[in-house]
């Protein structure tokens, strides 16, 4: 038995730890209800959420609208977004942000901050020596770094879900063009931490486009391949994609759709924005012919004028799609000059002439980065505003050779669709569709070391080695491992941009820095010192490309193997606890398990062979797959030959292991592991081979940022504090806002309705002379103290107003509800009184109350009738001036005492079982005679029964619902039912005869 018990506390254990987890997911669930998705484009965003019972649905901002402008104005004291802030940017250019995602992951040589300056004039960029970055100088004591205003803008966001949604939300997907290398997306990263938000994803915008595309054309997707091209040209750059949807089978769901990223070209600043820039230069050139003579300013140096002609030529080129031509006009433009001038689609389009030239460049990028012809391409989809414009779409039909252009998809809201399908398919709190997403890499990364060689005549060189880690277009999220093999002592390696000959000239000076970071490695030595019996396996350092394309260097790890000689001796009971919790939960001891359970690890290493032909580099040993969902990734890999002479000393099948020892298993020849192997006689366990240790020894990481520098954590923290400092100032705003508009409409209500007949009816003149003067002397104040009043001094002059009005709008308030609730009082007492009398008229022998029952229930109705008419009395010899006695709150108290006796005897009455009756031999009730009386007539016993026999009980009858229903009107007496008209037609004197199912 002892043993027995001993074998079932592993389970035990195992039930509460998964109980364990189970509470801990419902804690999770409590607190991400809700999630949301920030399509961030460059013009304008788009908010998604999902919350129970609202699927995938757009988010409407204040103004009403599905798109809101990525704008802020920043003042001393005072913060605007969205409408009202693009709204200011006529007013206050200086003040007002826009286009500043440009500006993120950009040091100050960078040409696109040349070009922000060039584009916007009005705006001051001061220069971060500590980051060598810019950043927005509003005024002296005012400026904010790129990532700031994008912090506030997501803050901004969070908001409008949490409004939509009604609750709060933490948990968001954002989407990023995909072109931003490693510091832009960090950036982004840092902007949602100011803001307080937890980034589920970084996820490309053309990526999401395609996931929304497929969501909603789930059945279409098939075994076969389809290659679709999405032509997305936004406000600030254009992107062209090439997508293969197609189903596979995977681990956990079997066959799902999948969509995999096979191709990508981009041009940063094609879009909407330029062609809008240029079409307001046009227009202010007009404008200073107009006033050539007039000895008049260029329009060009004041940025009102020119804030309020880009406006006007983004309203050009919407209406110019549409039409041949159109006329810009504003008024007073500058020095109170209208400007007016007729514009047409044919100057539009040669302004824009060199724009359209580079319109086919991302279509062939994406092609050569896809290996494709366009003759594999099925559909071509366009996505973004700027694919609106007529010329565009004639050169980019003409460039891909297809009948049409497919508009089959919303091109404002696709992405932001896509990524909400994302965020709840990523949070706990949701259950999805499987949709397998397979991203790809854009700018492939390697890592570049040096070490000596010797070489045969003795002597020692330097040897530069690379080793690419992630390949261009290779799927992601992934992670890999590079070994190296020949270090015993402390060294550093550099991770680097791989081969970015696919840019161009231009694109590679805005790309930035192609050095990504250095690592210096410390303790190798130490690790080396600590085993000296053991055998080095090599330097692991692990690598995670994660799903938001950001890498990360997860550790680094010294490796040791030796062999050991198994105990012939039973395995510990812990180590028997250990294995059947693991076997509980699926896991095991089967030498093919993963560190996390789910990605299966690729690994670089370092071939100790020279003279390979893979020159300047080395051999190369990769793992496939990173996250492929086929399910044959787990299978184990061929036996190893035991001729293979490479000393790497690596196996295919070795996997990551976090934990200080493992045990190798004994898979040198290619049989299986000992978990597939019949179980072992006690001779064989004594002549088991030794067996292989591994010791694995933590390497401290030191990294050097050489890109962009991270904001150190203090300035991190004080950027925090900063955006919390502002959104409290801005609700704290709003809240005295709110109590100033709250005392003003007080004032002008108040003022009105004591001119009204019903408030003039309860007062005297005094009394609205007297507060008619308190509310004159609180306007007053307001207009001349309420500028620097605080919101505590408006709630308290609202306060003491309301406390001076309070008797008059009683009064008002009181005969408002006095005929609803006496009405309703009179009705009751009567319904009351035709109940009591109807119980009364029940013969004996049906009577289900007692008469303290029925006592107690008239004296509740006397009483309420003798208030009310006391009351009443009373109330008309006030004067309507008084505080009335007669209040509804005293009415509705009485109502309830009433009703509450009457429900009392009405729940009684429908549970109450019916008396027994006699029945004859037959089995039918005895009727009394025709002629017989109520009180003193004998009644015939049945044969074979003397006069003095009691009849014979009926036995009782259960009564179902709907039998209570057909008896009570006719036990209460209740007016106008069906067997009160039976009973008036028979004879007076006699009882209507009763059926069975009528009681």
């Amino acid at each position: 038995m002892a043993a027995t018990v001993r074998r079932q506390r592993p389970r035990r254990l195992a039930c509460w730890a998964l109980m364990a987890v189970l509470l801990a997911d419902l804690l999770a669930l409590s607190d991400t209800l809700a999630v949301m998705s920030v399509d961030l484009g460059s013009e304008s965003m788009k908010v998604a959420i999902v919350k129970p019972g609202v699927p995938m649905e757009i988010v409407l901002n204040k103004e009403s609208r599905r798109k809101t402008p990525v704008t802020v104005t920043l003042k001393e004291n005072e913060r605007l977004f969205g409408d009202s802030a693009a709204s200011m940017a006529i007013k206050n250019p200086k003040a007002t942000l826009r286009y500043f995602q440009h500006l993120l992951g950009k040091q100050t040589d960078n040409p696109h901050v040349a070009l922000y300056r060039a584009r916007f004039p009005e705006h001051e960029l001061g220069f971060d020596p500590q980051r060598q970055t810019v950043h927005f100088q509003i005024s002296q004591h005012l400026k904010f770094s790129p990532e700031e205003v994008l912090g506030m803008i997501l803050n901004y966001s969070r908001s409008l879900a949490e409004d939509f949604a009604e609750q709060p939300i933490k948990d968001a997907v954002i989407t990023v063009p995909a072109f931003f290398n490693q510091a832009e997306r960090r950036a982004v990263l840092q902007a949602a931490h100011m803001a307080g938000l937890k980034v589920l994803q970084l996820i490309n915008d053309n990526t999401a486009t395609a996931l929304s595309y497929g969501v909603f054309r789930r059945k279409d997707i098939n075994n076969t391949a389809q290659n679709i091209m999405f032509y997305d040209m936004g406000s600030g750059s254009t992107v062209c994609t090439i997508v293969t949807y197609q189903t596979v089978k995977t681990k956990e769901a079997g066959m799902q759709p999948q969509l995999q990223i096979r191709g990508v070209g981009f041009d940063r600043t094609l879009g909407g924005l330029e062609m809008e820039l240029r079409l307001r230069d046009h227009l202010a050139g007009l404008f200073n012919e107009q006033r050539k003579g007039q000895r008049a300013k260029d329009v060009r140096e004041n940025p009102r004028a020119m804030a309020k002609l880009l406006r006007e030529a983004n309203r050009l080129k919407t209406i110019l799609s549409a039409n041949a031509d159109h006329m810009a006009q504003i008024e007073g433009l500058m020095d109170d000059v209208d400007f007016k001038a007729k514009v047409t689609r044919v100057e539009f389009e040669e302004l824009c002439a060199d724009l359209f030239e580079r319109v086919p460049g991302p279509v062939q990028q994406a092609l050569q980065s896809a290996e494709m012809s366009l003759d594999e391409i099925e559909q071509v989809i366009l996505v973004g505003g700027a694919t609106r414009v007529p010329r565009v779409q004639d050169v980019l039909l003409k460039a891909v050779g297809k009948e049409e252009l497919g508009k089959n998809i919303n091109a404002d809201e696709a992405a932001a669709m896509g990524a909400v399908y994302q965020a709840a398919a990523l949070s706990k709190a949701f259950k999805v569709k499987p949709f397998v997403v397979r991203d790809a890499v854009i700018y492939p990364i390697l890592v570049e070391f040096t070490r000596e060689v010797e070489e045969e005549s003795g002597v020692r060189s330097l040897k530069h080695n690379k080793r690419v880690l992630f390949s261009r277009m290779g799927p992601y999220p992934q992670r890999k491992v590079i070994t190296f093999n020949r270090y015993s002592h402390d060294f550093n390696f550099h991770i680097n941009y791989g081969d970015l000959g696919f840019l161009g000239p231009e694109d590679l000076r805005v790309f930035g820095s192609q050095n990504l970071t250095t690592v210096k490695l410390k303790g190798v030595g130490e690790s080396f010192k600590k085993y000296p019996d053991y055998e080095s396996k090599g330097i692991k350092a692990h690598f995670n490309l994660d799903e938001s394309g950001v890498l990360s260097l997860d550790r680094v790890e010294s490796v040791f193997e030796t062999l050991v000689e198994d105990s012939p001796e039973e395995e510990s009971t812990l180590t028997k606890l250990g294995n059947t919790i693991s076997s509980l939960f699926g896991g095991g001891t089967t030498p093919d398990a993963k560190e996390n359970g789910t990605d299966t690890v690729q690994e670089e290493e370092e071939s100790p062979a020279e003279g390979s032909k893979d020159e300047p580099g080395e051999q190369v040993e990769l793992k496939e797959e990173a996250e492929a969902p086929v399910e044959d990734t787990s299978q184990p890999p061929p036996p190893e030959s035991k001729g293979d002479t490479a000393p790497s000393g690596e196996k295919a099948t070795e996997k990551e292991n976090g934990e200080k020892s493992e045990t190798q298993k004994p898979s040198e020849k290619g049989e299986a592991g000992p978990e597939a192997a019949p179980p072992a006689s006690e001779g064989e366990k004594k002549q088991k081979p030794a067996r292989k240790q591994r010791m694995v020894e933590e390497i401290g990481v030191e990294l050097v940022v050489l890109d962009l520098p991270d904001l150190p954590e203090d300035e991190l923290a004080r950027s925090m504090q900063k955006l919390q400092d502002l959104t409290l100032r801005d609700l704290e705003k709003q809240e005295r806002e709110k109590a100033a508009n709250s005392l003003e409409a007080f004032i002008f209500e108040t003022q009105d309705k004591l001119y009204q007949p019903e408030y003039q009816e309860v007062s005297t003149e005094e009394q609205r002379e007297e507060i008619s003067g308190k509310l004159s002397a609180a306007s007053t104040w307001l207009e001349d103290e309420g500028f620097g009043a605080t919101t505590v001094m408006l709630k308290e002059k609202l306060v003491e107003l309301r406390k001076l009005c309070q008797g008059l709008f009683f009064r008002v308030e009181e005969r408002k509800k006095w005929p609803e609730r006496l009405s309703a009082l009179d009705s009751l007492l009567n319904h009351s009184s035709m109940f009591l009398k109807g119980a009364r008229l029940i013969p004996e022998m049906d009577q289900i109350f007692t008469e303290v029952e029925m006592t107690t229930l008239e004296k509740v109705i006397n009483e309420t009738w003798a208030w009310k008419n006391a009351t009443m009395a009373e109330q008309a010899k006030l004067p309507a001036t008084e505080k009335p006695v007669l209040l509804s709150k005293d009415i509705e108290a009485k109502m309830m005492a009433l009703d509450r006796e009457v429900q009392y005897l009405l729940n009684k009455a429908k549970f109450a079982k019916p008396r027994p009756r006699p029945k004859d031999k037959n089995g039918t009730r005895a009727e009394p005679p025709l002629n017989a009386s109520d009180q003193g007539e004998k009644v015939i016993p049945p044969p074979g029964q003397t006069e003095d026999a009691k009849p014979i009980p009926e036995p009782e009858r259960v009564q179902t619902g709907s039998e209570q229903e057909d008896t009570e009107p006719l036990e209460l007496g209740g007016p106008g039912t069906g067997e009160e008209s039976e009973q008036k037609e028979q004879p007076a004197g006699q009882k209507q005869p009763l059926k069975n199912d009528e009681l």
